[in-house]
């Protein structure tokens, strides 16, 4: 499964299109530029949304009234960072596939999806008996806490994605190597 995701990555970097996107002088910068701003728009959003949550901000506001409101906004911000994302991917896929920090925050973020789902399937369905408190009920604080936790560990390891330190093409310890999925040819 590994190689053939390496093979993938491969793949896509040999292509036209992800070539000249990376190596555009305007395109990449605008791109990553855009995705770092619908990042802060969802994750802005989204605090709002959890300090609700935990209890601690907007406690006069009903819960309901601030998803309501954030909702929208939070959605467009994950819309088009998602693509970004996929765009930024697109553009470097080898390295960015190899990359310890990616890996990590892939795991990231399917434990925030997993929150997000649990969060509304399971927890805000009882949302009108709770709806007014200014301190929701304990599973809904652990929902915000993880969220907030969740998204803080996407970010902090998107941001190192950008930093070579643990790349394939220099020496690392064999943790590493296994982690990153580094191909490693014994000569």
């Amino acid at each position: 499964m590994s190689l053939s995701l390496l093979s993938f990555a491969q793949w896509l970097d040999s292509q036209a299109w992800s070539i000249a996107l990376h190596e555009s002088f305007y395109m990449y910068p605008l791109i990553e530029s855009t995705h770092v701003l619908t990042l802060m728009l969802f994750v802005g959003t989204l605090i709002a949304v959890d300090l609700r949550l935990l209890g601690v901000a907007f406690r006069n506001v009903p819960v309901s009234e601030m998803t309501g409101r954030m909702l929208p906004w939070t959605v467009a911000g994950f819309v088009v960072m998602v693509i970004t994302g996929a765009l930024l991917f697109y553009a470097i896929p080898v390295r960015t596939y190899q990359s310890l920090w990616f890996r990590i925050k892939l795991v990231l973020l399917v434990a925030a999806g997993i929150n997000i789902w649990v969060m509304h399937r399971r927890i805000l369905t009882n949302r009108s008996a709770w709806d007014d408190s200014p301190r929701p009920p304990r599973s809904a604080r652990i929902s915000a806490a993880v969220s907030l936790a969740t998204w803080a560990g996407v970010i902090v390891t998107g941001r190192f994605i950008a930093y070579n330190w643990f790349d394939c093409d220099r020496p690392q310890p064999d943790w590493v190597i296994f982690l990153a999925g580094c191909v490693v040819d014994d000569v």
